[in-house]
């Protein structure tokens, strides 16, 4: 095609459909699951803007490959904060207690974003944008366009969500909490609710900032959600009811339809992978906390004798403390358990591991992307929440869909390695209705983001309604 005829096409594309700004919230699990979303509308002909800070432009690299023509970065200086050194960008630098001061810190782009909305000649008619950025409902609301919500959660959370932080004070002085305003009316401890919401100071202004700013997601125009109708009907038919209107739209699992290129930084895949193809079919426990969680010494110790008690095969990703206290594998535990267990101490290829057919049980922290991710594998969940969301998908996992266990709780527990190896043995030889429960739901999953099924008739939703803005 000519550059002539190239620029027609590309002036034609930006009248039909709608410009938007797509702003990431720059933590592992929120961002990646937001680009994965901002692929497919890339891929359905809209114009992206997407706001980054230097440091997270590189996440933004297989998408401006994939459409060089379709979406730009915006790249905004990382605003200042006292409780965030010189130079940090990312959560993954501050761990989990670094959301709140991240979120607080992001807030300071209101005006700079506003400012620049008001000297484009074709600004964007919509903003996406993450549920830690609640601030920029008020920003849409003062340019007079729409706010998407993208959460990077399931619809269980978001239904929490507003009446934990309309109900704060109270919450938090009692024992036990029954929400009977949603399906099922499950109870909840008051330390089992996200992590943001147990650091709330009262007065405190970056804690009323975040708070505010939460309560404002349910007041977007519409939400997205990374899950799928098949894992969360009754929560995604309440929230529809709650917000007031229809533009709900569960998308998930992003991670099937996104564009990240190549995650793998070596061949080390082929390790793991040689190792499982020896194993009989579901017989294996892939052990992973994440990106974010450094286990103890004395967890990590608990954690080694409980795999080698329990007598089941396991690959356990074990990432090297790089401070004291935080801990490698005991000595000796490897060449103790060399017939029995796989230790990996550098990046493995999740997503390869869950689908392997010899694994059949996966012990997590249970991320909101680790549960999809173990749910496309078709293996059961082996529960070891430890903070943030973690408490609220386990009891979904466990309590609601009966696709998990628990064996541990808390970031902080040392497990009885005895219980905790009777527990895994136990779930791997005998949760055969579980394993059946964990297949149907892959099942569902996959057909989820299949031509025509509920989340890419979401996905067309989002960008019909978006379209139908212009004018």
């Amino acid at each position: 095609m000519s550059a002539a005829a190239t620029a027609t096409a590309t002036a034609t594309a930006t009248a039909t459909h709608p410009h938007i700004l797509v702003f990431p919230y720059p933590a592992q699990g929120h961002m990646l699951p937001l680009l994965d979303l901002t692929h497919q509308l890339a891929l359905r002909g809209l114009t992206i803007t997407i706001l980054v800070t230097p440091k997270n432009l590189p996440f933004l690299s297989p998408l401006l490959s994939s459409h060089p023509s379709s979406i730009t970065p915006l790249v905004f200086p990382f605003p200042s904060h006292p409780l965030i050194p010189q130079g940090v960008e990312h959560v993954k630098d501050l761990g989990n207690s670094g959301n709140l001061p991240v979120m607080a810190a992001l807030g300071k782009l209101h005006d700079p974003l506003l400012n620049w909305f008001n000297s484009q000649s074709n600004p964007p008619v919509a903003i996406i944008s993450d549920f830690f950025l609640g601030w920029t409902q008020r920003l849409a609301t003062q340019l007079q366009i729409p706010r998407l919500t993208f959460f990077a959660s399931g619809a269980f959370v978001v239904s929490l969500s507003d009446y934990m932080w309309s109900n704060i004070e109270k919450l938090k002085s009692l024992s036990e909490i029954k929400l009977s305003h949603l399906p099922g009316s499950p109870v909840f401890k008051p330390e089992n609710f996200p992590s943001l919401f147990k650091h709330y100071k009262q007065s405190d202004p970056d804690c009323e900032f975040v708070k505010d700013g939460i309560l404002a997601n349910t007041k977007s125009w519409g939400c997205v959600l990374n899950s799928f109708d098949g894992l969360e009907t009754e929560y995604i038919q309440w929230l529809k009811t709650y917000v007031g209107h229809n533009r709900v739209y569960s998308v998930g699992p992003v991670s099937l339809i996104g564009n990240r290129g190549d995650s793998d930084p070596s061949s080390g895949s082929d390790r793991v992978m040689t190792w499982l193809d020896q194993c009989p079919d579901g017989s294996v426990v892939y052990v992973c906390f994440g990106s974010q969680k450094l286990l103890s010494k004395e967890q990590v110790e608990a954690l080694a004798k409980g795999l080698e008690k329990s007598g089941t095969r396991f690959v356990w990703v074990v990432k090297p403390g790089t401070n004291n206290g935080f801990g490698d594998v005991p000595d000796g535990f490897e060449e103790r358990v060399s017939g029995q267990g796989l230790v990996i101490k550098e990046w493995a290829p999740q997503v390869l591991i869950l689908n392997h057919k010899a694994v059949g049980g996966f012990l997590s922290h249970c991320g909101w992307n680790s549960v999809l991710e173990g749910i496309v594998g078709g293996v059961m969940i082996l529960a070891w929440p430890m903070e943030a969301d973690q408490f609220v998908n386990a009891k979904l996992l466990v309590d609601e869909i009966g696709v998990g266990v628990r064996v541990c709780e808390g970031a902080d527990t040392v497990p009885n390695s005895d219980e905790l190896g009777r527990a895994v043995a136990e779930a791997m030889t005998e949760g055969g209705g579980m394993k059946t429960k964990a297949k149907d739901l892959k099942q569902k999953a996959l057909a989820a983001v299949s031509q025509g099924e509920s989340s890419m008739k979401d996905l067309d939703r989002i960008v019909e309604e978006l379209g139908q803005l212009r004018g």
